[in-house]
């Protein structure tokens, strides 16, 4: 469609992939680092006395997305059913292990995938180590070493459903809605926080956009997509490391982005510091909630920015049920660590 409407048929709309992914990923990694933005401080900071500020922000970030996507897919412009999010099949048992253990992950690495590219683009060298070995993990659950038994399991735990059952009804879409509104309204979130979770929202709407409208080639179709740093982060580090065998995608570009437009937010805002791990045994913590993100990540399609953001804003059931095993990981993990920490007097810095 871009190439048409600036009369330029013959550009190659792949090449301009990795660039929109850049764009916005800069614009994310900005937004993410000043405000701090991720699920699993929504998480942990509630409880009895309340839901947090955060968890406010990010309802109002999935509001947004979910508002701009179905609007791109009223008017005809995206057809979500070409997406990986629409599927005959519900792998109900990978989505609710893989969502349980990346919720556990992000908990003992104190930082959902999203935050820790932030974190490390500030400095944090705990933040790249956990990163580093979240894309290995991803990549080898995708198309290494853990891919077979992956698909095993999830063929095994896969449900068939009718045509039309992958996508939530309508009762369900606006009970869905009236409850994230609920969220937004008792989490008391401020103007400066609220702002920033519809910023990421209306991002994730933007990358809908990028490449399922802009960037659409006629000749060679493929599947629209928005932000997703499970497979974005493995595509990067492959593409790193074998970049004269292949060109970079949406994901790869993405995350670049994201890692320089936070960093230039935190140089701006005098947060750059370098931090490592205080002790072998936070990381060794750290390690392992490494590991189990990377997995997770794939098994449930996703992580709190793929699967929760840019895969419910289809109103897909498969990325509901990921995201709702997700944050009960977090709460799970964040109650046992808790105990732990309360009689241990350890509680490792972010």
């Amino acid at each position: 469609m871009l190439a048409e409407f600036a009369g330029f048929e013959d550009v190659d709309l792949n090449a301009i992939l990795p660039v929109a992914g850049l764009m916005l990923g800069v614009l994310f990694g900005a937004v993410a680092q000043a405000s701090r933005f991720c699920l699993r401080s929504a998480v942990v900071q509630s409880g009895v006395s309340g839901l947090s500020p955060m968890a406010g922000a990010y309802a109002l970030a999935l509001l947004a997305a979910l508002s701009g996507a179905q609007m791109l897919a009223y008017s005809g412009m995206i057809d979500f059913s070409e997406t990986r999010f629409v599927s005959d099949t519900l792998p109900l048992g990978s989505l609710v292990l893989g969502g349980l253990m990346f919720g556990g992950g992000m908990v003992l690495t104190r930082g959902c995938a999203s935050r820790l590219t932030v974190l490390t683009a500030q400095g944090n060298l705990r933040a790249l180590t956990v990163l580093t070995v979240f894309s290995i993990t991803a990549y080898a659950s995708l198309r290494g070493l853990l891919a077979a038994p992956r698909v095993t399991f999830t063929e095994m735990t896969s449900l068939d459903i009718v045509a039309g059952g992958s996508v939530l009804p309508l009762a369900a879409a606006v009970t869905l809605v009236a409850l994230l509104a609920l969220i937004v309204w008792r989490s008391g979130v401020g103007l400066r926080l609220a702002l920033a979770g519809i910023a990421v929202g209306l991002l994730i709407v933007g990358g809908w956009v990028a490449t399922g409208v802009l960037l659409v080639d006629a000749f060679d179709p493929r599947p629209a997509e928005s932000l997703a740093f499970t497979s974005g982060a493995s595509d990067a580090l492959f593409y790193t490391m074998a970049s004269t065998a292949l060109e970079p995608g949406f994901g790869a570009g993405m995350v670049g982005g994201v890692l320089v437009g936070a960093f230039v937010s935190a140089l701006f805002r005098r947060e750059l510091r370098l931090e490592s791990f205080e002790g072998p045994e936070q990381t060794v913590r750290y390690l392992g909630g490494a590991v189990l993100m990377g997995i997770g990540g794939v098994l449930a399609g996703g992580c709190t920015i793929g699967a929760g953001l840019t895969g419910l804003s289809t109103l897909s059931v498969a990325p509901l049920i990921a995201l709702v095993a997700i944050i009960t990981g977090a709460t799970v993990t964040h109650a046992m660590l808790g105990r732990d920490e309360m009689v241990s007097g350890m509680v490792p810095a972010e």
